[in-house]
């Protein structure tokens, strides 16, 4: 880049104007509210969840949705808080108690929040856990197209990047009171955007409770929430895919095996 170049990050701008564009037409009036974003989304979400409630009536109940943001990503997440010059937008009460106040991107939320979030998040196995750029001779090309093709030792470290990610959610999971997660085991990024991944017949489940119903259960605070499935149990399991690099061949409940934690 050209030392005279800028750059313009709109994003604060742009939540204040959809939300003003909202509020006339009923938003000022909810007595209900669900905010979620997925993937870069799930930034926002963390960012605006405690902002977005200011603008609703006091009595109004909120909670936020986040969806594939995997705390594991900490130090990416600091770098991009420093490029986007965010901080000013984190909660104050816990930056001017931190060294690192960045960290305070993660914890620091008043509104309960929903995690929903693939174990095996596709675009962080391709783009992070193993990107082409670490993997010159393509040795996990076949793995990454499809995960039934994957040989034992590559099976072994998407399940450490399993056990890593659960680690980083076992705070929440052990202290969280109103809050809640859905863990499941598919291999996808985005998962409440459509029907067939929501709240259709043959959606995932875990514990018979599809996407929209736990949302549901932990929307209407009816009870917190933390539903997590196992994976690699049985390579038996995966006989019935014959692909997986495709987000419809994912849910299928064949292979669905559950694991309360």
């Amino acid at each position: 880049m050209k030392q005279t170049s800028l750059l313009y990050f709109r994003g604060q701008r742009i939540w204040k104007a959809i939300i003003l564009d909202l509020l006339p037409k009923g938003l000022r009036h909810a007595k209900k509210a669900l905010l979620s974003g997925c993937s870069a989304g799930g930034l926002a979400t963390f960012l605006h969840c405690d902002n977005f409630t200011s603008y609703l009536p006091r009595n109004a109940s909120v909670k936020c949705l986040n969806l594939s943001l995997n705390h594991t990503m900490r130090s990416f997440y600091e770098d991009l808080l420093t490029l986007q010059g965010v901080e000013p937008n984190l909660n104050q009460n816990c930056t001017s108690t931190l060294y690192y106040p960045h960290l305070c991107l993660f914890p620091q939320y008043a509104l309960p929040f929903i995690i929903l979030n693939s174990a095996y998040d596709v675009y962080q196995f391709h783009h992070i856990l193993v990107p082409p750029s670490s993997d010159p001779r393509g040795h996990w090309n076949h793995c990454r197209n499809n995960v039934t093709a994957c040989n034992l030792s590559q099976l072994n470290i998407l399940q450490g990047f399993r056990k890593d990610m659960l680690a980083a959610l076992r705070f929440f999971y052990y202290y969280s009171r109103r809050g809640g997660m859905y863990i499941n085991s598919c291999f996808t990024h985005c998962q409440s955007e459509t029907q067939d991944t929501r709240f259709a017949v043959n959606s995932p489940r875990i514990h018979n409770k599809t996407i929209a119903q736990t949302v549901g259960d932990c929307g209407d605070w009816r009870r917190a929430n933390f539903r997590v499935q196992n994976f690699i149990s049985s390579l038996l399991q995966f006989s019935a895919l014959t692909s997986l690099s495709s987000a419809s061949s994912l849910f299928t409940q064949k292979w669905q095996v559950l694991l309360n934690i």
